[in-house]
């Protein structure tokens, strides 16, 4: 009888002990886990010029890093800088600076990664024979006291508007650059608005007496080379090297915005953005490495 309540005490405290060490290593494993609950997936939004360097890089990226899912999505610079400040997105995109956009208290909360420059073009149908636009001409077709297109030295045609939608960070370059900050020289209640850059290319292509501004990243197209022409501004021309030395006015910062530091992913992908590594994607969409600006 001894020797059973003996082997009773014994097993029941082996019992205790399995079960108090299991219990222990159970918590050793919860400790590991919040350290190591890294996302592994992060949304991205706003510029439409900057989406298509986005979704090469992404492709990219996860080349390399296949357990990351990276969603990008346009909608525009402020829509992008709106949702990164409220917490919807962990990156916005913009072709502005946040301050242009946000309230000074709200911009202060945005860190800022300016990861490349990038140009736009003031773009016309190829058929109307038009290659080179003054500032004071571009100023005068978009407030709409030029209206036909041999005012300007092309064929007797209409002049349709194609503008970007307020919000738009490509807008919002036009308006500095090219109209030198005279918003009411955009009379948007002449012609239409889209919302996008890759939208303004679909309507440039339906109306041969358009005229609008797009980012150069989407002019690398064959079919887009071949049915619109980007005109000269002052007779600069939107090349890369008139852009590195400060002679061609239109072109912004390309701006990948967090809400405080960049951390995790988010903060691997901005790098990978501007590394050795997505050199090619950059060069092959016309985008310029923020280091060759020399800015005036």
């Amino acid at each position: 009888m001894k020797k059973n309540t003996l082997k009773l005490i014994v097993s029941t405290l082996l019992i205790t002990m399995i079960g108090g060490s299991m219990v222990g290593c159970g918590s050793q494993n919860n400790k590991d886990n919040v350290g190591s609950n890294v996302s592994s997936s992060i949304t991205v939004s706003g510029s439409s010029a900057l989406l298509p360097l986005m979704e090469q890089s992404i492709e990219k990226f996860n080349e390399i890093n296949p357990d990351s899912e990276i969603s990008a999505q346009a909608g525009g610079s402020g829509t992008g800088l709106t949702q990164v400040l409220e917490g919807t997105v962990d990156i916005g995109n913009s072709d502005i600076f946040a301050e242009e956009k946000l309230d000074e208290s709200q911009a202060k909360e945005l860190v800022d990664h300016k990861v490349i420059a990038q140009g736009f073009g003031i773009v016309v149908n190829k058929s109307l024979g038009i290659t080179n636009l003054s500032k004071d001409q571009i100023k005068g077709i978009f407030s709409g006291k030029i209206t036909n297109w041999k005012d300007v030295g092309g064929e007797d045609k209409e002049i349709f508007l194609i503008h970007r939608k307020s919000g738009s960070g490509t807008r919002g370059t036009f308006e500095n650059k090219v109209l030198d900050g005279d918003k009411s020289l955009e009379n948007d209640s002449l012609g239409a608005v889209q919302d996008s850059n890759g939208a303004v290319l679909t309507a440039m292509k339906q109306n041969d007496g358009a005229i609008s501004y797009l980012a150069l990243s989407y002019m690398n197209t064959a079919e887009a080379k071949e049915t619109l022409q980007v005109a000269n501004i002052d007779g600069v021309s939107a090349e890369k090297e008139n852009i590195r030395d400060g002679n061609y006015p239109f072109w912004s910062w390309g701006h990948m915005y967090t809400k405080g530091e960049a951390e995790g992913l988010s903060k691997e992908f901005i790098n990978f953005i501007t590394s050795e590594e997505n050199k090619e994607s950059i060069e092959n969409l016309g985008f310029i490495p923020g280091s060759e600006i020399k800015e005036k």
